[in-house]
């Protein structure tokens, strides 16, 4: 999740608080209901682990049971077991803002309750990488965990998990080994259960595979007592890792496929990414690199639709939210509605008795009502006056929310194209590298295999320098320096660096422009601008083409012009060419993909520099990009 969400979640809590405070006083509870709700707690606390999806049901029915009657150690106990649910599915920062809801409402006087929430807070911030965060919270759970010893073999659990991420090997296998014999004191399965995995994790670490793959055994054995399917999923990876290390990759491909299997059943997307990593890592020590790459492409989709279900379970999330809020409201409202009818009718009765103890002084009554009336009226133009009020903050707040959902509308485009147009560049250099290092290619191979990626490389950098100067503009303004710009000679210096593209598909490229000829503009500005036609003009030109670069003087204007002999662009399509919100991209003849922010970039750098771009295009015959600067005069 990231931190602007994560912000909202707090906020949305703090609105859940907020409501609860204004709903009044706690109405008496029922006992039945509260011992469904514990029962219900307990039954998400047992079977989360291995029916998510059903205990994640069963959770939140809990937590609407006891809002509705003001319940908060059940309140606090259903957070904790939404938190739970959805960690065990690998949403971490969704279990965090669950669990830090819990807080709020979980009982102080109960310390191993706070222990126990503490600790999976260190738990998620452990899967999270942020092992400061782990070790602070897993020490305030040690305070409220005393002496109990199902709590300090939780704790020594996930301690000797964050030492072994840290690779203090030593300490993690110590504080596992504690945390064993505690539960085993206390015949906790679950626990142990868990331990054995640790442990074979730390051995691997060791390079102790023997020892490994016993513990890896017995927490797979284990696993089907306690019914814990996530654990399962996680050991049947755990002893693919060690049968790699061991060189024993058919047997490291079997059981990584059973743990995306099992992983894929109960939506643990951490269990589904590491075992199509490990059956890559497999496949390409076999020499088999068709599948190898296969399973490169399952891992990269899968981390793509880890970062997608967690965008649409932050949008559940508040959706939830917002539904669960609605509810309480309503009930907060009949609430305050009933207390209004009782102090009406205890009104009511005051009014007749005093109307019978006061009927010879009719006259200091009508004072009275005569008086109230005017107070009314006072009161009833300032309620109007605050009324209007809030209409404009209502509109200013409309307003604003706009404002934020269009940069956050720019912000993901901005970020789904650089994930998507930036990161297939990076992962073939990285996969000819490691090709190379591993002696599958040699050094002829590679040189060719170079020369193949260099325009997607170049593409992708010019890709780069757009976002670059786009963000720029977007965040600074755009930082010009006008001077007199020579076209000829930047066209000059264009067909230096796009030479091996003309090379590549054997197009001729022609510098018509006008030698001498300056124009008033930022030169910077217009080396973007003709690196982006230019790269178009390629893009959609085909094998022996032409590529002309001319200029022609109109009126105190100089046009440049860069003419194509490609694909064309139909007519329909013409007017989203230079619109980022309907932008319009497609495939070169060689296969290549565009952005569809070079041509919006180029029309507002254009523009800021006092000139206009247009185009002319006729499908199967090419496209001439045109645009006019002023001309600099002596």
């Amino acid at each position: 999740m990231t931190r602007p969400v994560g912000l909202l979640l707090l906020l949305l809590m703090h609105g859940i608080t907020y409501a609860q405070k204004e709903s009044g006083t706690d109405p008496k509870k029922s006992p039945a209901l509260i011992k469904t709700i514990d029962s219900l707690n307990k039954l998400v606390e047992n079977t989360y682990v291995g029916a998510p999806y059903e205990a994640r049901v069963m959770a939140e029915h809990a937590l609407l049971l006891s809002e509705k009657i003001k319940y908060n150690e059940g309140t606090g106990s259903a957070f904790l077991n939404l938190g739970h649910v959805y960690w065990s599915q690998s949403y971490y920062p969704i279990s965090l803002f669950y669990f830090n809801s819990a807080l709020n409402y979980l009982p102080k006087n109960k310390p191993l309750v706070l222990a126990h929430c503490y600790n999976s807070i260190g738990r998620a911030y452990t899967d999270l990488q942020n092992y400061g965060k782990a070790l602070k919270n897993l020490e305030i759970a040690a305070r409220f965990a005393g002496h109990d010893p199902k709590m300090l073999a939780e704790l020594y659990n996930e301690r000797s998990f964050v030492y072994a991420r840290l690779k203090q090997y030593d300490k993690g296998i110590a504080n596992a080994k504690l945390a064993m014999q505690l539960s085993r004191n206390i015949n906790d399965l679950p626990a142990i259960c868990i331990l054995y995995s640790r442990l074979a994790n730390a051995y691997r670490l060791k390079e102790q595979y023997p020892q490994a793959i016993a513990y890896s055994d017995t927490a797979l054995h284990m696993s089907y007592l306690v019914n814990n399917k996530r654990l399962r999923a996680i050991s049947f990876i755990e002893r693919a890792t060690i049968y790699n290390l061991l060189n024993q990759y058919d047997k490291a491909i079997g059981l990584a496929q059973k743990g995306a299997a099992l992983s894929d059943s109960i939506g643990v997307m951490d269990g589904i990414s590491s075992a199509y990593k490990t059956m890559t890592y497999s496949f390409e020590q076999k020499h088999d690199m068709v599948q190898s790459l296969a399973y490169q492409k399952k891992y990269t989709q899968a981390l793509d639709s880890l970062n997608t279900i967690n965008k649409r379970k932050n949008t559940e999330l508040i959706q939830s939210y917002f539904e669960l809020n609605s509810r309480l409201n309503a009930i907060a409202a009949v609430e305050q509605k009933a207390k209004a009818y009782q102090e009406k009718i205890h009104l009511q009765k005051a009014i007749i008795v005093t109307l019978f103890i006061v009927l010879l002084i009719v006259v200091l009554a009508l004072s009275v009502t005569y008086y109230h009336y005017k107070q009314k009226r006072v009161l009833s133009n300032r309620m109007r006056k605050q009324h209007k009020a809030l209409l404009i903050q209502k509109e200013l707040i409309e307003g604003q929310s706009a404002n934020l959902a269009g940069i956050n509308s720019l912000k993901d485009k901005l970020l789904a194209v650089i994930g998507h147009d930036l990161r297939t560049p990076l992962a073939n250099l990285h996969s000819i590298l490691r090709l190379y290092n591993t002696g599958v290619l040699t050094g002829e191979e590679v040189q060719s295999l170079m020369g193949e990626i260099e325009p997607v490389v170049q593409s992708a950098e010019l890709t780069l320098s757009n976002l670059l100067e786009w963000a720029g503009s977007q965040i600074k303004g755009v930082n010009h320096e006008p001077s007199a710009v020579d076209i000829h000679l930047i066209g000059m210096e264009t067909e230096r660096i796009f030479s091996y593209l003309f090379q590549q598909k054997n197009i001729r490229f022609e510098n018509r422009a006008l030698p001498g000829m300056c124009v008033q503009a930022d030169e910077r500005h217009l080396k973007v601008v003709l690196s982006n036609l230019v790269s178009n003009a390629i893009k959609f030109t085909g094998d022996n083409g032409n590529v002309t670069l001319q200029s022609t003087i109109d009126e105190g204007l100089l046009v440049i012009s860069i003419t194509d002999t490609g694909n064309g662009i139909p007519a329909e399509k013409l007017d989203r060419l230079f619109n980022l919100n309907t932008k319009y991209t497609a495939t070169g003849t060689s296969g290549e993909k565009g952005t569809g922010i070079g041509l919006f970039l180029c029309k507002e750098l254009v523009e800021f520099n006092g000139g206009r771009l247009w185009v002319n295009s006729e499908v199967n015959k090419g496209s001439t990009f045109s645009f006019s600067l002023p001309l600099v005069t002596d």
